[in-house]
């Protein structure tokens, strides 16, 4: 979960959104759900995780490099 956290704040840098906006257009997540993650009291399935991995790829900024995405 730890690198999963790791990978979207590294996107966030820098495309400039927020975490919470991120899972909101990858995987239509509520808007409380980054906190509960951070919080460890949620968790994403392998399934999302891989959904959110795959937007983050799709959607990377032009000239960011893979390790932000």
């Amino acid at each position: 979960m730890d690198q999963l956290i790791e990978e979207v704040e590294a996107f966030c840098a820098v495309a400039g959104w927020t975490p919470q906006r991120v899972l909101r257009a990858a995987i239509g997540a509520s808007w409380g759900q980054w906190e509960k993650w951070k919080a460890g009291t949620s968790s994403p399935t392998l399934i999302v995780a891989d959904r959110l991995r795959a937007w983050m790829e799709a959607h990377r900024p032009a000239g960011a490099s893979e390790d932000a995405a």
